[in-house]
């Protein structure tokens, strides 16, 4: 098993590869070409898309790379110097990854929220250089001579450098009179060589020649809820909603909301993410299942803002007052939870934007207001806002709007399609907020193609949805996972939400209640963020016929659900839920999301993958290791074996430890290659600890 190793509690770092910080200077020369010395190339983390900085969350364990070689068979080493926001600076060692290509890596976990600046220092490693020499030539008695003096001389050096401890001093003095005494026979030179202890010194206060240094370059490490949270979405109006004797729905407000909130928190779940609270449009309303006929009593879309009650900032009435709703979020926080409130600019018909600011939406040949379209859906009753007409007016409304609701209590911001906005503008807004609450998160529904999926991310959007629903096979899931693991992990966080009032997979609607739990475990395991949509627990899975969607979606009509009931019947996922969210509190390797390795199976549906926490790394000083096994057809019973690189958590291959399933409490020895049986019906997944050796 890994070493546990003891962290520093009072740097706003940990880390493995920790060096005593000494300053270094470059090496001197006439720079007449863009090669440096001992060339620095491709630092990580780096983001892709323009001139934005890579971000992190307080607490994640952040890799950081760089290509490094120099000519010749001379060693090199690289190292980065890390400077946290309240100017505590410190020296990582990086790695050699040998993989052919010059990489060279070390990882720290930043704990200090805000702007962080690193840089990458390059340099001749004259130990490594003369240790790889000498151990080659004095086994083959060529050049021994010459390979002990050039020794003495190197421990010499290192010994008179200043604030080397006493010890170190003397232990090389000792190693350099070794070499130089006769008497000392070749094989006990090359002991000295290969000393471990020696080559300890040296790693940690490296004798450097030729010293390279890299730019200086930024890190944003932003609040932990940025990176990591169990998110749960419901409607106000449908918690407390009743039936009355003549068959309309009363609506649910705030206040028969917060009844609901124990049971989210007895779940586990941090945030609790609102759909749009404002008034809804009369004006071409919608009714049941995005019907055109909407009748008295139906409450319309929450996405068409706007009506003669007010705007987007105001409450419906049916809800209660804006002093109902800060209760609410009081009593959230009070429960553990967080509000993530909608942030939806567009208006409908009747919003008083439309009759205030017409400059604000399209205007067509006809005279009409283009209403919202995504082929082949059609949004009769909402009005897309133009952000090109009035630029400057657009962006202090909706700083109003933003100020106005994190005056009320809502510290994150789910927003609604940022895709169909420009990016200039999130760029601004997310700035100019951050500016004066850089704890304020945004959350992006970018369920748009990659390029603008990554360059709202780039631009500032703290989390994102994904493709996640609808990458479900084994394939799928392993090029996926990766991609979020290894590939844009720098600058896009994912929140791997399992359905939404829009989206209900066929996944879903066919798999039964195997798909159920399926895809909320590797939800709650292979991110740091996921969500849940009510309903969930509940197996709802019936769609509206030709479409993703619900039916009797809650969009567009109240939802009266018995979830007391479905517990007491065994009917609900609700205990299921509950355990992931505790697997993921007692398990610090979840809340990463850069540590997920993909593993191998015998089975074209079972998925494998591992996360993995070092000691030095963890916030209890202990490593943790998960690995997830995962039946990924809901429809069958797979036996199969699996392959495991043991060496990602510190165990040789061959080498038995023990696991326990942390679901159904089971436990037993594996190595690197495991029988697993899977049945979708009962367990179709494994959640296993390593357990470590004692």
């Amino acid at each position: 098993m890994v070493t546990k190793t003891r962290s520093v509690r009072s740097r706003p770092w940990r880390s493995a590869s920790a060096l005593p910080v000494r300053k270094t200077r470059a090496w001197q020369a006439e720079r007449d070409t863009a090669a440096r010395r001992v060339p620095l190339a491709q630092p990580t983390p780096a983001v892709p898309w323009g001139d934005y900085r890579p971000t992190a969350f307080a607490g994640e364990v952040v890799p950081f790379g760089v290509t490094s070689f120099r000519e010749g068979h001379d060693r090199i080493g690289v190292q980065v110097r890390l400077f946290s926001p309240s100017g505590d600076e410190s020296l990582h060692r990086l790695e050699p990854l040998e993989d052919g290509f010059d990489r060279w890596r070390t990882e720290v976990a930043l704990l200090e929220q805000g702007v962080w600046r690193f840089r990458f220092e390059s340099f001749g490693d004259d130990f490594a250089t003369w240790e790889h020499a000498a151990s080659l030539k004095i086994a083959a008695g060529v050049d021994v001579p010459l390979m002990r003096e050039m020794g003495a001389r190197l421990f010499e050096q290192a010994g008179a450098e200043r604030g080397r401890p006493a010890a170190e001093r003397r232990a090389l003095a000792d190693a350099a009179a070794s070499l130089r005494d006769t008497e000392v026979d070749d094989a006990g030179a090359l002991s000295i060589v290969e000393d471990p202890a020696i080559a300890q010194y040296f790693h940690e206060r490296p004798v450097m020649s030729l010293v390279t240094i890299g730019d200086d370059l930024e890190l944003l490490v932003e609040r932990e809820r940025a990176g990591v949270g169990a998110w749960y979405e419901f409607f106000p109006r449908s918690e407390g909603a009743r039936r009355l004797k003549d068959g309309t729905i009363k609506s649910g407000t705030f206040r028969t909301a917060v009844k609901r909130l124990p049971a989210v928190a007895d779940m586990g779940f941090d945030v609790l993410y609102l759909p749009p609270i404002h008034p809804i449009g009369t004006l071409n309303r919608k009714g049941p299942n995005n019907t055109l006929d909407a009748g008295p009593g139906d409450p319309g879309s929450p996405w068409a803002i706007g009506s003669a009650a007010g705007g987007h900032d105001s409450v419906h009435p049916d809800l209660g007052t804006l002093a109902d709703f800060r209760s609410f979020v009081r009593k959230a926080r009070d429960a553990g939870i967080e509000i993530a409130l909608d942030l939806a600019l567009q208006a409908a018909p009747d919003h008083p934007w439309v009759a205030a600011h017409p400059e604000w939406f399209t205007t067509l040949p006809d005279g009409s207001i283009a209403y919202a379209e995504n082929p082949p859906k059609k949004y009769q009753d909402i009005y897309p806002v133009n952000f090109d007409n009035d630029p400057a007016g657009i962006r202090a409304e909706v700083l109003r709007v933003v100020r106005h609701w994190i005056a009320q209590g809502v510290r994150i911001f789910r927003v609604d399609n940022p895709h169909t906005k420009p990016l200039q503008f999130w760029e601004w807004l997310i700035a100019t907020v951050s500016a004066d609450e850089p704890d304020v998160v945004f959350l992006a529904e970018a369920f748009t193609r990659p390029a603008p999926l990554q360059s709202l991310a780039s631009a500032g959007f703290q989390q994102s949805y994904t493709y996640f629903t609808w990458r479900n096979t084994k394939a799928e899931l392993e090029e996926f996972l990766s991609g979020l693991a290894h590939e844009t992990s720098a600058f896009l966080r994912p929140n791997l939400f399992v359905n939404t009032p829009d989206i209900l997979t066929e996944y879903l609607q066919f798999g039964g209640r195997a798909a159920y739990r399926i895809r909320a475990a590797i939800a709650a395991t292979a991110a740091p963020s996921y969500g849940v949509y009510a309903g969930y627990e509940l197996y709802e899975n019936v769609a509206r016929p030709g479409s993703e969607e619900n039916i009797d979606n809650e969009k567009y009509e109240y939802k009266l659900r018995d979830w007391a009931g479905a517990v007491e019947r065994g009917d609900s996922l609700a205990p299921f839920l509950t355990r992931l969210n505790e697997i993921r509190r007692a398990h610090p390797a979840l809340r990463q999301l850069r540590n997920l390795s993909v593993h191998w199976s015998d089975d074209d549906a079972i998925l494998v993958y591992a996360k993995h926490l070092d000691a030095a790394l963890s916030p209890d000083d202990r490593s943790d290791t998960i690995i997830v096994v995962v039946n990924t057809d809901p429809h069958s019973v797979r036996q199969t074996m699996v392959h495991l690189d043991t060496r990602v958590w510190g165990v040789e291959p061959g080498t038995p430890y023990e696991v326990e399933d942390l679901v159904t409490g089971a436990r037993w020895t594996w190595s690197d290659h495991n029988f697993v049986m899977l049945d979708a019906f009962t367990e179709p997944v494994h959640i296993l600890h390593v357990k470590e050796s004692s």
